[in-house]
């Protein structure tokens, strides 16, 4: 567990699980875990046992592949979510302070597999987008809304490919997004949506 987690874990540990419902917009149940939704999956969030777990079959694949991503996202999440609805504006990642991070060596989203997979099939990323228990949206060929934590929407638009133009797909966050998490965790949150889409 790196030393982000281990503090992420003491903090949530030591906040009042009725703001944190109330900010994060999560249930407590009587197990005292956090019941957080990501990508239309239900996860467990023990502060004491410092434990996540799938509450579906279907969400071990976040936990096994994407742990490093969901982990200390989720729990970030958790500490700092605010209550504040959505403003409905859209930036892409270079647009938030410090957003040139999203373009420096590993950090770099790869976008380009997303239009390389999708870029002859519009349908194929609708229903991905739709088993992820995304909303589709009206942006370009094809857009679809995930909500990989409840209250940070991430909007994956596509550009199919044509004879004048190769395929592009392109990611955008609520405003938002930056009031409620740190970069770091927001750029984990862009790659952990994109990789699932693949």
């Amino acid at each position: 567990m790196s030393t982000g987690e281990e503090k992420a874990w003491e903090d949530l540990n030591n906040l009042n699980p009725s703001d944190v419902c109330r900010k994060a917009r999560v249930f407590y149940d009587r197990e005292n875990s956090y019941i957080l939704r990501s990508f239309g999956m239900d996860f467990s969030v023990h502060p004491g046992k410092r434990e996540i777990k799938n509450v579906q079959p279907e969400g071990e694949i976040i936990l096994k592949k994407y742990s490093y991503f969901f982990n200390l996202s989720a729990l970030c999440y958790l500490i700092n979510s605010k209550d504040i609805p959505p403003s409905g504006k859209l930036v892409k990642p270079a647009g938030l302070k410090g957003g040139e991070i999203f373009f420096r060596g590993s950090h770099v989203l790869p976008l380009d597999k997303i239009a390389e997979r999708y870029g002859n099939d519009k349908t194929g990323f609708i229903e991905k987008g739709k088993n992820l228990n995304g909303n589709i949206m009206n942006y370009s060929d094809a857009s679809v809304e995930l909500l990989p934590l409840p209250r940070i929407p991430v909007t994956l638009i596509l550009w199919l490919s044509d004879d004048e133009f190769a395929a592009r797909a392109d990611l955008l966050f609520d405003s938002t997004c930056e009031q409620c998490l740190p970069l770091d965790i927001i750029w984990s949150i862009a790659m952990m949506s994109v990789l699932v889409m693949l």
